[in-house]
């Protein structure tokens, strides 16, 4: 069962950030001397209280409101990246990105997936910036000459798809002269304009359509009446991206025509297309009631450049995100690593058997640090 398990999973690479390599590689290492999984998460969960204990010892109290720390913190985990030269940069960004979505009632409490990073090819590094609103990179569907500027936009996310309906088993409908095609296309036609009425009724002037596994969410003829009533409409959105723009768009997505109502929609200043470099981004700002979300727009000039600086400024999402959490600042150099493990080495000779073994696995990983600092000077 542990050969199929994926051990490099990327939710525990988002939730550690820096370090993570030399964590995961400790813990493979465990797992191949023959140590029960169980065992081992014991150990490292003991160890982690007595580090905690160990370092709060050592800190300083850190207040969110000096946010020149916060921001030197940031810095230094990009020092050692590709894209170091843009820390003055990336630093503050990641810092606002935060404090941006902290909750007054959990103040602790940090969700990185409040933050949204888009990448986008062209310009340089500089060019990153923060967007108080939603970005997405794709176009406007442009099918039948639709709008591709709204300002006052009422938006809807739906889940739902814009055509026919069709049966749950495979079905085969015999049409023996064109007459029958042609009601047959007059019902279909129906039934389409019959979505738009409830959808006008409201007052939608923008559509957000969620992508759909199975078949296309829209037809070609959807999108002609489409733009025919000035509804502005952005097609396949991935479905782990609604509770994101619901959230910031402080509306609820609707699954169903039935439950179109003006209630659940959200409301906005400005939904335009953006030429961006080669390509566009449809861009949403000014939103009423906005959720505690942001997004990061980060610009590279090629590929490598672009994918090391998203890379780079997660690492420092995470370094503030863990300073919110933990409000306090500890030297730097690899010193609390080596005062860390020099006192977890000697708590793991009173531990017996497996856990102690495990311990000090984990007192030795936390040497790659000043180890890998002293190797780069």
């Amino acid at each position: 069962m542990m050969q199929e398990t994926a051990l490099n999973h990327a939710w525990v690479s988002g939730l550690l950030g820096d370090g993570f390599g030399a964590t995961h590689g400790m813990c493979l290492t465990l797992l191949s001397a023959g140590i029960h999984p169980t065992v081992i998460s014991d150990s490292l969960h003991k160890a982690s209280i007595k580090a905690v204990d160990v370092l709060t010892a050592m800190a300083v109290p850190l207040e969110l409101t000096d946010r020149d720390s916060l921001i030197k913190s940031a810095s230094t985990s990009l020092n050692s990246k590709v894209v170091s030269q843009y820390s003055s940069l990336l630093a503050p960004l990641a810092v606002d990105a935060v404090l941006s979505v902290v909750d007054p009632a959990k103040p602790d409490l940090v969700d990185l997936r409040d933050i949204k990073i888009v990448k986008k090819l062209g310009g340089t590094v500089d060019d990153t910036e923060m967007v108080k609103g939603l970005l997405f990179d794709k176009k406007v569907s442009r099918a039948s000459g639709g709008p591709t500027r709204f300002e006052n936009a009422k938006i809807a996310v739906i889940q739902f798809q814009i055509f026919p309906p069709k049966t749950d088993i495979e079905q085969s409908i015999v049409v023996s002269d064109y007459a029958q095609m042609d009601r047959i296309l007059k019902e279909e036609r129906n039934y389409i304009l019959g979505i738009f009425k409830k959808i006008k009724a409201t007052g939608c002037n923008v559509l957000l359509i969620q992508k759909s596994i199975l078949r296309d969410a829209v037809t070609d003829l959807s999108l002609h009446y489409l733009a025919k009533a000035k509804i502005l409409v952005i097609k396949d959105v991935e479905r782990d991206e609604i509770e994101f723009i619901t959230k910031t768009l402080n509306c609820l997505p609707i699954a169903n025509i039935e439950h179109f109502k003006e209630e659940k929609l959200g409301y906005a200043d400005l939904v335009e297309e953006v030429s961006l470099g080669d390509g566009k981004i449809v861009k949403i700002t000014g939103i009423k009631d906005m959720g505690r979300t942001t997004t990061l727009l980060v610009r590279g000039s090629n590929q490598l450049v672009l994918d090391e600086a998203e890379r780079s400024l997660h690492d420092a999402l995470c370094v503030v995100r863990c300073l919110v959490s933990k409000r306090f600042l500890i030297a730097g150099g690899g010193a609390p690593e080596i005062e860390l493990s020099r006192q977890l080495g000697a708590w793991s000779k009173v531990l017996h058997g497996m856990e102690g073994y495990c311990v000090k696995s984990f007192a030795k990983a936390l040497e790659v640090i000043p180890y890998t600092l002293a190797e780069n000077a």
